[in-house]
């Protein structure tokens, strides 16, 4: 899928969606604002994935498609040299399929063939199915066709829009830090969130396993206070999953750690709490108030006694 053909559709998603094309920073002054994105290699490791899903997916259905013809070339063939046919029901097609396996399981049998078992008794259940075929109208076979035709139809439109779901789930991964806070979003038809205050982080670790160690990946898992230990539990349960952060699958996992913990020692140095709560603290906390400073009573008396002179000389 082109830059070009991407671009329309993601805003069209996103518009239809009401998400963001990309979160706000959370609280901290503007010019310590860091944005981090996901590891380009984590594309590419999602991507492989979806291809070896799809090569999977395309064998299968080669396979039974070159079944269902050698099947059904067989049933006609068979109908035209027989006789008569008299219909097959559900037991008697489970019947013949265990007779076959009984047959090609037979320990008489030479050793080599019996070594092919699996072989033996995959074309003993096409027999079972070429029999089958055989008793069946020949105004179902249309039907099967339109099935296949239909589901090759399914997996190629399938291809593009898991690949654009893929592209866009990698894409809409955005980790931002200030030098207060932090704050993670993804995901896109459901949105995840997550703003901690350096107020309250209490854990920064850094993960990696050997994949991500060869492709240049790691995780970073920043946890707040009350979400306990994270050992043994997995990512997004209960409400532990409200006090820790993932920076998930980025090349850059030690600087961002070490940002963190950098910016974590200089807001407690600093004393800096939750801008929050300043408000709610200001008239309960603290010295009360100095009163003003005001002139001298000195100064004040001979001020009045001066004008006091004064007005007698007038009246006099």
């Amino acid at each position: 899928m082109t830059g070009k053909m991407y671009s329309p559709l993601q805003n069209w998603l996103l518009t239809i969606l009401k998400v963001p094309p990309e979160p706000q920073p959370p609280a901290g002054s503007p010019g310590s604002v860091r944005v981090f994105r996901a590891g380009r290699n984590y594309f590419r490791l999602r991507l492989f994935g979806w291809g070896v899903g799809q090569l999977f997916a395309l064998a299968g259905i080669v396979f039974w498609l070159v079944m269902f013809v050698q099947i059904e070339a067989e049933a006609k063939r068979r109908k035209q040299t027989a006789t008569e046919v008299q219909p097959m029901t559900a037991d008697s097609f489970a019947k013949e399929i265990e007779a076959f396996a009984k047959e090609a399981g037979r320990q008489d049998q030479p050793e080599g063939k019996r070594r092919r078992g699996i072989f033996v008794g995959w074309g003993a259940f096409k027999e079972a199915l070429t029999r089958f075929a055989t008793r069946l109208p020949d105004e179902v076979f249309p039907f099967i066709w339109f099935f296949k035709v239909t589901g090759i139809l399914i997996y190629l439109a399938q291809i593009p829009v898991t690949y654009f779901l893929r592209r866009l789930d990698f894409e809409m991964r955005w980790y931002i830090v200030t030098d207060r806070s932090l704050r993670l979003r993804s995901g896109v038809a459901k949105v995840q969130e997550t703003t901690m205050s350096f107020a309250n982080l209490q854990q920064v670790e850094l993960h990696q396993n050997p994949i991500q160690r060869i492709l240049g990946l790691g995780d970073v898992r920043v946890q707040s206070a009350g979400g306990g230990s994270s050992a043994g539990k997995g990512e997004g349960n209960g409400e532990d999953s409200m006090h820790r952060a993932h920076f998930h699958a980025v090349d850059n996992a030690q600087e961002i750690r070490d940002l963190i913990l950098e910016r974590l020692r200089r807001f407690r140095q600093a004393g800096l709490g939750d801008p929050d709560d300043h408000h709610h603290g200001e008239d309960h906390t603290g010295p009360p108030p100095s009163p003003q400073p005001v002139g001298s009573a000195l100064d004040a008396a001979r001020e009045l006694l001066a004008e006091a002179r004064a007005l007698r000389t007038v009246l006099r």
